[in-house]
């Protein structure tokens, strides 16, 4: 009896034993498929958005620059026959893109007002093309506006003949010629005939020469440039220096 008594505990002996040697093989293999499981990693975060590319076009045919959904919301009157408008886009771009835009804080949206033959047909052409390619024209006009206005002060009969032509097409190709907007516009990729359409567009003109009316009525516009923040007409304010205080105190 003592015997098998005996027997027993050497062989319950053996399975401790065995059981022991087994749990630590399968821990190992645990720590080992552990170890060649990749570690886990935070999400990246979310691309941050380039608000200064970000450009549509609205039902108003202007255009928006940055964040749709800014909390402050600067809108631009700007004829391109206008000295004072050429000075606020010199004076107010670089910093409405860095301190405004960039953020997604502020947005800026451009309206046409027409006040000549000379602004629309400048105007048809900063319209030509794609939306992103708006801004690009806009700057452009404004920053050479003292160079394409120069020869205004000497047109010919010919040339002032030529722009008064019935044909619609024909009187704006006669102003672009004249003051080298086809020039301006090819040194940024356009080509003639691409511009002669964006000339010809009598639909646009008819639609901008309607904005500028109604702006006059609506936003009690009668000057450029003016603004409005937040919908807001901002009474007495032509300039980058009159503009700035009234959009920082909104960021804040």
């Amino acid at each position: 009896m003592e015997l098998i008594r005996r027997e027993a505990r050497l062989t319950m002996a053996k399975m401790m034993k065995n059981l022991a040697l087994l749990l630590v093989a399968l821990c190992g293999a645990a720590l080992l498929t552990a170890a060649s499981k990749p570690a886990r990693t935070s999400p990246p975060p979310a691309a941050k958005v380039n608000w200064n590319t970000v450009v549509a076009r609205t039902p108003l045919d202007s255009h928006l620059l940055g964040n749709p959904n800014a909390p402050v919301k600067l809108v631009e009157y700007i004829s391109y026959t206008c000295p004072h408008c050429a000075h606020f886009e010199q004076e107010s771009d670089a910093q409405l893109r860095i301190g405004f835009i960039s953020g997604g804080k502020g947005s800026i949206e451009v309206r046409s007002f027409v006040r000549d033959p000379v602004d629309l047909t400048a105007a048809l052409l900063t319209h030509c093309g794609p939306a992103s390619k708006f801004f690009g024209n806009h700057s452009a006009f404004l920053r050479h506006q003292t160079t394409w206005m120069a020869p205004l002060a000497n047109l010919s009969d010919g040339q002032k003949a030529r722009w008064s032509n019935a044909d619609f097409g024909a009187r704006t190709r006669a102003i672009a010629s004249d003051l080298g907007f086809y020039s301006l516009m090819e040194a940024r990729g356009y080509d003639r005939p691409q511009l002669d359409r964006c000339l010809a567009d009598k639909a646009l003109a008819e639609r901008l020469a309607q904005h500028t009316k109604e702006a006059g009525e609506k936003d009690f516009v009668n000057g450029t440039p003016s603004f409005l923040l937040n919908g807001v007409p901002l009474s007495g304010t032509y300039s980058w220096a009159a503009l700035k205080p009234q959009i920082e105190a909104r960021l804040r």
